[in-house]
């Protein structure tokens, strides 16, 4: 299996809307990762529109459909932003949490707690009525609750929120714990044949140990791929981490 590469392309728009111009173009990032060997692109349009923009939407699916790659959208549960991708109809949507006072997204959905679960049903439902063809994945923690919830749900894989395995990696931290649970969650998502992704706070370093598990089949990695690319420019960076993934699974 050769894991697939999602670059989240969020922190260009950050930049962008810093400063309320009409540049760096979100879509230029989309048509240079892809032409870069990326495998696909995710997007994060936030209930406060705090990067993306709606008009974003289209215009990376677009750059989507030219390179025939997938455009993975995640979003909260929130009616205006789930009929917008019933409008759209991109290849997937990653329903995620969302609190606008968080600087970033801080953990996976809740679906032991009968609110959220409510509310990610009735966006499923919705999802499905408005664009059938379209893939859901949710983001969630690896624990064993949260697992045996998301698998009551027909959904078609789990993302599995890497946020706090990260950091503690960067800190030189003990990551053993992190690992035997993604692999106990991953035994689960298999049997039951659902697609196993990871993503956040991931770098070209802490997503070594993961590649070597050789559990998940997608990484979605996006702070750090934009970070390095203000010293080596973007496709350099996308082209080496796309080198470094395939490589691993030889």
């Amino acid at each position: 299996m050769i894991p697939r590469l999602g670059v989240n392309i969020d922190h260009v728009a950050t930049i962008r809307q810093q400063r309320g111009e009409s540049y760096p173009e979100v879509f230029r990032a989309a048509e240079l990762s892809l032409a870069a060997g990326a495998d696909q692109i995710t997007i994060h349009l936030r209930e406060d529109r705090r990067h993306i923009q709606d008009s974003d939407v289209g215009a990376v699916h677009q750059i989507c459909k030219k390179f025939q790659r997938p455009l993975n959208f995640e979003m909260g549960c929130h009616p205006e932003i789930v009929s917008l991708a019933c409008q759209e109809k991109p290849a997937w949507v990653c329903l995620v949490p969302e609190k606008r006072e968080e600087r970033t997204t801080e953990g996976g959905l809740a679906l032991t707690h009968s609110g959220t679960l409510q509310r990610v049903t009735e966006a499923i439902e919705t999802l499905k009525l408005g664009s059938p063809n379209t893939k859901i994945s949710l983001f969630i923690e690896a624990s064993d609750e949260v697992i045996e919830a998301s698998l009551k749900l027909p959904v078609q894989a789990v993302e599995i929120h890497t946020g706090d395995y990260a950091k503690e990696f960067l800190m030189g931290k003990d990551i053993s714990k992190h690992l035997d649970q993604y692999a106990k969650a991953c035994k689960k998502i298999k049997l039951n044949q659902r697609g196993f992704h990871a993503g956040h706070g991931l770098t070209n370093l802490s997503v070594v140990p993961l590649l070597k598990q050789g559990l998940f089949e997608e990484y979605n990695i996006g702070h750090w791929i934009i970070a390095e690319s203000l010293f080596l420019g973007l496709p350099l960076v996308v082209s080496n981490l796309v080198k470094q993934i395939r490589s691993s699974s030889h």
